[in-house]
């Protein structure tokens, strides 16, 4: 039997007409329509279902940060789509293609207070580069090719929600009488990215610029991605060395010759070092917000190359700002540079050689607890050289700047500007769904594991390998720290007993669990997850007084440091012995 198609198989078809083959969501009688379009389609889109809506946003934009696709999620009227809210915020601030589809109450009986109504367009008015309601079905499919387009061309969030009526209602209905001298629209799905490329005068401009400088200095973000031997090459001439932006991490080696380390509170000495003493610097697709770790205005001339105008010259007083893509800008560029020579350059390797075996002495097996640092080293050790880590907000996020080192193909994923808690597994399940051949390692603090950790039987049920490495410091760990900074005792920050036994959780899902607490056992504990063929989670407790401290130690924070214990901090005398610990560590080395 022929069965009529509906307004919501235009939608889904359309979706699959532009690649799309993936929907992260969660049913519910607000899109009951849009499901029957996603089964009718289903040889064409995949419908991944999740435990939690924020999951699938978070999803949705990992995938379209991973993929350079749009990344879809899918959510009913009311709650559900409100549920959205924190993972499309994480696509709006690290500028992520993401198309987020929800319900609406039937056309008829909005205004009327009826039951969930809640206007998510007004809601998402500022998360959204694209916001629509879709009120007749002859607005599709071109509404969707708008809304993907917009969402590419301004690399942000696009939103369409569609009440109930709407969506099955019969494909080609068109209800109303046309007054205007119109037709209903008729598009293609269609997008093609613009060249862009600075004029020869900027051009000429900012080489004058690097050339004059002495002491270069190059910070290179996420909007480098792709441009790596060029960034490496512009290194080479003007004898720079390069910082990297904890989201720009994957942009170069960090076995390079030319890289530093990160910058700011996760960052490394050298950076640090760097930006006080040069005299120019050539930012690479970066929106780096933490200005205090940038040169202080008017000791530095400075070159912006950013795809964004807008974002040009936001952050610290730019000489000249070049408006393009990185990689074709720096092809421009490179030739119109003067070579330097090295003393610059070696200067700051050597400082590199010297930060690097420090980390080394902190990622010690002898030290019980276990220390983070010992963690992320067997992490970076054993995991392969395509393998993509996802990762946390909070002190996770340091020992991963600092220990998961960038090599071969691997790549490294978080929530950049947002910095929100809970992403690494989220994250995983969707570039696992975008990559199933390659090792995708969410690596979590138990926090933020806790928020999503429905999403692990997630994986469990598409069979996804995703491994879990969860650093169980078993607190709110980076807040710990934050609060002694202000010279405040810590306060509501650990969670105390009885600890969760994550590992049964995993194992209670179907997948590989198990508990670690010392040092010699969490190489094998680690070989043997990465080994398993299903989803697995190694949950190791590691030593909750480890302070994340940044590179280098101002007086400022030591003062307020010491001030939290002349206040009352709880946990002095173990803090106290870790630090003691890690310097002996560190000599010893």
């Amino acid at each position: 039997m022929n069965v009529a198609e509906i307004t919501s198989e235009v939608l889904i078809s359309r979706l699959a007409e532009w690649g799309v083959d993936t929907v992260f969501g969660l049913p519910g009688d607000g899109i009951n329509g849009i499901m029957e379009g996603l089964r009718r389609n289903a040889d064409k889109v995949r419908f991944v279902l999740v435990h939690h809506e924020e999951a699938a946003a978070f999803m949705a934009c990992a995938y379209a940060k991973a993929t350079g696709k749009i990344g879809v999620c899918l959510a009913t009227s009311g709650p559900g789509g409100i549920h959205l809210a924190n993972g499309l915020y994480d696509a709006k601030l690290d500028h992520a293609p993401v198309l987020a589809i929800t319900g609406m109450q039937e056309s008829s009986v909005l205004g009327t207070n009826y039951q969930q109504e809640v206007d998510l367009d007004r809601l998402f008015q500022d998360v959204a580069v694209y916001n629509q309601v879709v009120m007749n079905p002859a607005q599709l499919p071109t509404l969707v090719d708008v809304a993907i387009r917009t969402a590419y061309a301004r690399r942000g969030v696009a939103h369409l929600t569609v009440p109930n009526d709407i969506q099955i209602a019969p494909a080609d209905k068109d209800p109303y009488a046309t007054v205007a001298p119109v037709k209903p629209p008729a598009t293609k799905p269609i997008y093609l990215s613009p060249a862009v490329r600075p004029r020869d005068a900027d051009l000429r401009a900012a080489a004058d610029v690097l050339n004059a400088g002495t002491k270069v200095a190059i910070l290179a973000g996420i909007g480098a991605r792709g441009a790596g031997a060029a960034v490496e090459q512009a290194a080479d001439v003007l004898g720079a060395p390069i910082i990297k932006t904890l989201s720009g991490k994957m942009v170069v080696p960090d076995d390079s010759p030319y890289v530093t380390g990160g910058l700011g509170l996760l960052g490394t000495a050298p950076s640090e070092d760097l930006i006080e003493d040069a005299d120019t610097l050539l930012m690479l697709g970066t929106n780096f917000p933490y200005t205090k770790f940038l040169p202080e205005a008017g000791q530095a001339k400075v070159v912006q190359i950013d795809i964004e105008p807008a974002r040009v010259g936001t952050r610290i007083p730019t000489d000249v700002p070049l408006v393009g893509d990185v990689g074709a800008t720096l092809e421009a560029l490179i030739p119109l540079l003067t070579r330097k020579d090295r003393k610059h350059l070696e200067k700051y390797q050597d400082k590199v050689r010297d930060w690097r075996d420090n980390m080394a002495a902190l990622a010690s097996p002898s030290r019980t607890p276990i220390a983070p640092q010992f963690l992320a080293h067997c992490l970076d050790r054993l995991a392969t050289d395509d393998a993509v880590l996802t990762c946390d907000s909070g002190t996770i996020a340091t020992w991963a700047a600092r220990h998961w080192n960038i090599r071969g193909n691997r790549e490294f994923y978080l929530s950049g500007t947002l910095a929100s808690m809970a992403p690494g597994l989220p994250y995983a399940v969707a570039i696992q769904h975008a990559y199933p051949g390659r090792q995708v390692i969410a690596f979590v603090g138990d926090g933020g594991f806790a928020m999503l950790m429905a999403e692990f039987h997630t994986a469990t049920r598409y069979g996804l390998p995703v491994k879990v490495v969860i650093n169980n410091n078993n607190a709110l760990g980076q807040i710990l720290w934050e609060q002694m900074v202000l010279g405040y005792p810590e306060h509501g920050v650990r969670f105390g007993e009885p600890v969760p036994d994550y590992a049964a959780w995993a194992r209670g899902c179907g997948g590989f669990g198990v508990h670690i607490e010392k040092p010699d056992d969490l190489p094998d504990a680690l070989t043997e997850a990465f080994a398993h063929p299903g989803p697995a989670l190694v949950d190791v407790a590691v030593d909750p007084n480890e302070p994340p401290l940044p590179g280098k130690v101002s007086y400022e924070q030591a003062k307020k440091f010491a001030a939290s214990w002349l206040h009352g901090q709880p946990h002095k005398a173990a803090i106290a012995t870790t630090l003691f610990r890690d310097k002996i560590q560190q000599l010893k080395d």
